[in-house]
């Protein structure tokens, strides 16, 4: 695959435009039209995130035959969707031995337990491939889906029956009611080769990965069922029987004849788990199929609940990516691209490059401060790495130009809009103030309202939003819900026609239902993600509460979780009168679901509680995760609405308020006693 360049001027931005629309147009074609991806979702996901680097820049160059559609994980409109029992979540990555002690470190101090505890951890390879969930009912398969977006995916049931190691019926006397068996679709490497080689050369796969991908994906079954597709558990969903640890979900996997890794392994100190680590990395190109790093999860599935999950990373688990690799290439140039957030970052463009079976074509600098200090500048020889699917970054220079060009300097404007820009307190950034006229941003926040992870309008993406945008036919998030007044113009619009536009009209509709959180992570508020996203929506449950108290900071100060940048920016928003347009406008328009939190009849269901003091028995942390778990809010401060103080040692002064306020204040012991009844 090809990395997208950053152009130094008009001309050379345009030419490189039309070379893009040559590169990109047949990944395009193999994953909408054919099923058929050459690349991995990671990998054209970064694609797309460096190829806005260009088009932000240059937002009037853009070719109306631009192929750059957003592909990643998108669900696919052809197949059925599939509600999966449990969310699908996704590994953090850590990259080094200090990352792995980290983790490790994390987990003792959200369970609050001895530096010297070890873990019992099971090891195994990270492999390549494509992630797949087997619902089983009373033993019988019943659905196979994909991941897509965690919560909902694709159902492939009919192209899994011949791939080597599912099962249709679980060989069992007694199988559980339902269970949820989780797993990795991928193709060895010789079967590989032996599939490409049977294609035509315009249609070879680039790596495994893709080939298990765009195999599984095939709307005709039988093409996918004639591929030699293998599965490898390594995960467990939904189960209506209780699993104590994960070696005793194995052993049932194995009695099942589902196969599990054979080169897993059990480990408690970091020593033994890095030996383990090191012994793979050295046997990796010997084993049959692409593996990138090594999976540490806690064996303790008692553990595990207890530790949740952060976003869409698990606490209890981590992948440790296998060493980056690097190598070295000249710089031609250094370009600006303006993020939605109004980020300036500087990005370098490269002499392409071969890393890993990647051309890299550029890298980013991240700031101007690691300009500075690393000395970089156009002309140089530098090291570059790429770890995983990261997007590149240039590391340090190895050899620097005779008659050095002069140092690069930070603008003085924005790029884009010729707006102010600031750097703010605390961040090596320089930002574009220019919030709401600012085309970079205002598209950025376009591009992400129909991402995936917010509004997920299939074939809507960044391509359509810049040609739309530069139509006049969107401007803001309802322009989208009305784009339909456009339809003879768009359906006579270069790759275009009356099936894409209904195709595009199908899926806006199917999206103006949406839960609470998603919508909120949506409106692309700077240092609100998903995590804080689905914070709001659990504190003010439907969107007119939030609508109503989000603009005020005395409120948001009280929400646990809630930090200063994040309070104002929030605040902020929704002061904005031009935002407050727009959304009333938007609640017309969709169906924003209300935020159901799990039933619960604990004693704390929907009271508010404030922690104060040193916990004893369990960290803060894990007891604010087991309150919200039983459905009480959290609150960082004491006010009228709190309802319960739980008092540690040594509490201060929130004890006199909470006084004064007679509100009830309960000891940790008094805490635990009653959230566990």
């Amino acid at each position: 695959m090809k990395r997208i360049k950053i152009i130094d001027d008009k001309k050379k931005a345009l030419e490189r435009l039309k070379e893009l629309s040559k590169l990109i147009k047949k990944n395009n074609i193999l994953y909408h039209k054919l099923d058929n991806p050459i690349i991995t979702d990671n990998q054209f996901d970064n694609y797309i995130k460096e190829n806005s680097y260009l088009e932000k820049k240059y937002p009037h160059l853009i070719l109306k035959e631009s192929p750059n559609n957003l592909i990643g994980n998108v669900l696919n409109n052809k197949f059925k969707k599939i509600n999966h029992k449990t969310r699908m979540l996704s590994l953090a990555n850590a990259f080094k031995e200090d990352d792995l002690k980290d983790f490790i470190e994390r987990i003792r101090k959200f369970l609050n337990l001895d530096i010297k505890t070890d873990f019992n951890f099971i090891c195994e390879p990270k492999i390549d491939g494509l992630s797949l969930n087997l619902f089983y009912r009373k033993g019988k398969l019943f659905t196979a889906s994909t991941r897509g977006d965690g919560i909902i995916g694709e159902d492939v049931t009919a192209n899994i029956l011949n791939v080597t190691g599912i099962q249709k019926f679980l060989d069992d006397q007694s199988p559980p009611e339902e269970i949820e068996i989780r797993g990795e679709i991928f193709l060895n490497k010789k079967d590989f080769i032996d599939l490409n080689s049977k294609l035509d050369k315009s249609d070879h796969f680039a790596n495994p990965r893709n080939a298990a991908a765009g195999s599984l994906r095939q709307l005709d079954s039988n093409i996918a069922n004639q591929r030699k597709l293998r599965f490898i558990a390594h995960g467990l969903g939904f189960s209506s029987h209780n699993y104590k640890f994960i070696n005793d979900f194995y052993d049932d996997l194995k009695k099942w004849n589902i196969p599990v890794n054979k080169h897993l392994k059990m480990n408690g100190s970091i020593k033994n788990m890095m030996l383990y680590f090191k012994e793979i990395e050295e046997k990796r190109s010997s084993i049959q199929y692409d593996i990138d790093g090594i999976v540490y999860k806690i064996n303790d599935y008692n553990l595990q609940n207890r530790l949740g999950f952060v976003g869409k990373n698990p606490r209890w688990a981590v992948a440790l990516k296998f060493s980056a690799e690097k190598t070295s290439t000249k710089i031609s140039n250094i370009k600006y691209q303006v993020g939605r957030t109004g980020a300036i970052t500087p990005v370098a463009k490269l002499e392409s490059v071969n890393i890993g079976g990647v051309l890299v074509s550029n890298a980013t600098l991240h700031n101007f401060d690691e300009i500075e200090k690393k000395d970089i500048r156009i002309g140089d020889i530098v090291e570059i790495q790429r770890a995983g699917d990261v997007i590149p970054q240039v590391i340090k220079v190895i050899k620097k130009k005779t008659n050095r060009n002069k140092p690069i300097m930070p603008p003085k404007i924005c790029p884009i809009c010729k707006g102010a820009i600031v750097k703010e307190k605390d961040e090596a950034i320089l930002r574009c103030i220019n919030i709401y006229q600012c085309e970079a941003q205002i598209i950025g926040r376009l591009v992400n309202f129909v991402s995936k992870k917010s509004m997920n309008i299939d074939g809507f993406a960044e391509k359509q939003i810049k040609q739309f945008y530069n139509l006049n036919y969107i401007n803001n998030f309802n322009d989208i819900f009305n784009i339909k007044n456009h339809k003879d113009s768009i359906i006579n619009l270069d790759g275009w026609g009356k099936q894409s536009y209904e195709n595009l009209i199908l899926s806006i509709n199917k999206s103006k239902k949406i839960d609470l959180e998603k919508f909120i992570f949506s409106l692309g508020i700077r240092f609100v993600g998903e995590t804080t996203s689905r914070l709001l929506a659990k504190e003010f449950l439907n969107i007119n509460n939030l609508i109503k108290n989000s603009k005020n900071e005395e409120i948001l100060v009280l929400i646990d979780g809630l930090g200063p940048k994040a309070i104002n920016s929030i605040s902020e928003y929704f002061s904005n009168s031009d935002n407050l347009s727009i959304l009333f406008k938007l609640i017309k328009t969709l169906k924003i679901n209300d935020f159901k939190k799990p039933y619960s009849n604990n004693f704390f269901s929907n009271k508010n509680l404030v922690f104060t003091g040193t916990l004893t028995q369990l960290s803060r942390e894990e007891a604010k995760h087991l309150a919200r778990e039983k459905g009480a809010k959290i609150a960082s401060n004491i006010s009228s609405s709190t309802d319960f103080l739980i008092a540690g040692d040594k509490p201060g002064s929130k004890i006199k308020k909470a006084k004064s306020l007679k509100i009830k204040i309960l000891t940790e012991n008094e805490w635990i006693k009653k959230i566990n009844a």
